[in-house]
């Protein structure tokens, strides 16, 4: 039995995968597990990594480390693909409010930290190291560490202090929102109330009794609004049109229309009456509404049509065609001509069955080839991240320059190309679970590896004096800022419970805490805000790290 024992413990590439598989496993397993109606999920990786390093576990140092990096790599490159296409949208409406949020709880736990130097007697570079570990934020230790060996002083003891006070960190946010949801959040919290995933189109019918729009054509009329919408079919008597610009509007005319549903009231003003038939409950078989006109669901995989703007493809003049909307992973979108397509989109199509044909052979239309998600454009992703990370930016100020790092730099890219591949005819669609999987996996590798690199010398050095005094400070800078900032957010009601869990996790840098978000928050509004509030709140953090040095040690 030699040969087990040694698959386990002579360390080796082989030895590092089995280790670090048994964890993963040992963790994602018993994370399902309920205690009281709660499960820590993905997160409880971490802890099994901690009993393993406990333990005795050992792997090879160098094998860890790459694990490590790709592990959270992967993670937060996938994390910034997925909320890539909505991400600038957010941020235009109320990305600046969460940043707000975000900053308030990284000010409230700076300044806590700036007070507990002097009321626990403890050193500043050791209280940044502390500050750093409650945070989870290895950039800023990084930052930390240079602008003390800038200075002249050590800075071993603030690697120490933040390796002893990370797993609490990690473990605090998610024990605040344990307590916030049993105790604070009602029912209705839970109900998601910015949900990316909803539909974000409305169908309603409208009867033409305007007098000013008859004889008018569809192109005019929509140039008297300035709202958006989309005329899918003109009812007129026993006729079925499909319109196209130039077709002109009777009265009486019933017209099926695809817009906001904030701009509904202004259309009933603008045609004169609206239709009492809800388009929207049900799922309803539009190709037995009227037998003359058929819809069908395309998928856009034609690669030279990446990026393109739908206006630009000629539809209604070429096919006589009209595209209702446009649905983009869980989003379905107002298919007007402004509109940005990419590969992947599934476009309602509406038109006769012939020239259905031909749009869905110039589409593409090749639901198979979707099957496969484009690998090399996530490891060309992430290769620009890295690129990204490393670059150094040079602050008035600051005696060294910082930079986003293997954490910051990622996420960064993969929002960018989410959001603006198609504009630069970039492919970097993913399914929906492929994408799931790799962010699963990359979260679970690097949790793994830090508890069992933590779980070597954690509860050794727990049991010195300095190391109490440090976890419970940490314990304080970790749980109080999301505490409070949190219930004051959660009070004005103006964020759901998943939201409010997403602006905590970024703000603290805590992909871990995400982790647990994800698995107990409808939707990705965890993730959505996460994203969000991250990419700034990091780079804060690191330049406060640098702060503190160079403004109180000296």
């Amino acid at each position: 039995m030699g040969w087990i024992n040694e698959l386990f413990t002579t360390p080796s590439a082989l030895q590092t995968v089995v280790v670090l598989s048994l964890i993963c496993s040992m963790g994602l397993a018993l994370g399902k597990v309920r205690v009281g109606g709660i499960s820590l999920g993905v997160a409880f990786v971490f802890f099994i990594g901690i009993l393993a390093g406990h333990l005795g576990f050992n792997v090879d140092a160098q094998m860890l480390d790459y694990a490590e990096t790709f592990g959270l790599v992967v993670f937060v490159y996938m994390l910034g693909l997925h909320v890539g296409p909505n991400f600038f949208g957010l941020l235009k409406h109320e990305g600046m409010e969460l940043n707000l949020w975000s900053f308030a709880i990284i000010l409230l736990g700076t300044a806590m930290a700036v007070g507990m130097v002097s009321l626990a007697g403890i050193s500043v570079p050791d209280m940044v190291g502390v500050l750093c570990g409650a945070t989870t934020n290895t950039p800023a230790l990084g930052a930390a560490q240079q602008a003390l060996s800038q200075l002249g002083l050590p800075s071993g003891s603030a690697a120490l202090a933040t390796a002893v006070t990370y797993p609490l960190g990690v473990l605090g946010v998610i024990v605040v929102m344990v307590l916030m949801r049993r105790f604070f959040v009602k029912p209705a919290d839970l109900e998601l109330r910015h949900d990316e995933a909803e539909d974000k189109t409305f169908i309603a019918q409208f009867v033409v009794v305007n007098p000013a729009l008859a004889d008018k054509t569809v192109a005019s009329v929509s140039a008297l609004s300035h709202l958006h919408f989309v005329i899918s079919r003109v009812w007129r008597g026993e006729q079925v049109l499909v319109p196209q610009a130039d077709t002109m509007l009777k009265l009486y005319d019933n017209i099926l229309v695809v817009t906001n549903k904030d701009d509904v009231s202004a259309l009933e003003m603008l045609f004169g009456e609206k239709a009492e038939t809800d388009w929207n409950e049900g799922k309803i078989d539009w190709n037995h509404v009227d037998s003359k006109v058929e819809s069908r669901i395309l998928v856009l995989s034609r690669r030279v049509l990446n990026g393109k703007r739908l206006g630009q493809l000629q539809l209604r003049h070429t096919y006589g065609v009209n595209v209702s909307r446009v649905t983009r992973g869980d989003v379905k979108l107002l298919a007007t001509d402004n509109l940005r397509l990419q590969y992947g989109d599934r476009l309602v199509v509406v038109g006769e069955p012939k020239a259905l044909d031909n749009v869905e052979s110039f589409l593409g239309n090749a639901v198979q080839t979707l099957n496969e998600p484009n690998v090399a454009a996530i490891f060309l992703g992430i290769i620009l991240g890295l690129a990204l990370g490393t670059i150094p930016l040079s602050l008035p100020g600051m005696s060294a320059p910082v930079r986003l790092g293997i954490a910051g730099g990622p996420i960064i890219m993969g929002i960018i190309v989410g959001s603006l591949g198609p504009r630069m005819h970039f492919i970097s669609y993913t399914t929906r679970s492929a994408s799931l999987m790799l962010r699963q996996l990359g979260l679970s590798l690097y949790l793994a590896c830090l508890g069992l690199d933590a779980g070597r010398d954690f509860f050794q050095t727990v049991m010195r004096p300095e190391g109490v005094l440090w976890i419970g400070l940490g314990a304080l800078l970790t749980m109080v800022p999301v505490l409070v900032v949190g219930l004051i957010a959660l009070r004005t009601r103006r964020y759901d419970y998943g939201t409010i869990c997403g602006i905590l996790c970024g703000s603290m840098a805590n992909p871990m805490a995400l982790g647990y978000a994800n698995d107990t928050t409808k939707g990705d509004a965890s993730s959505i805000a996460y994203a969000s509030v991250y990419p700034l709140g990091m780079f804060i953090r690191v330049l406060i790290a640098q702060m503190l040095i160079v403004f109180f040690a000296t």
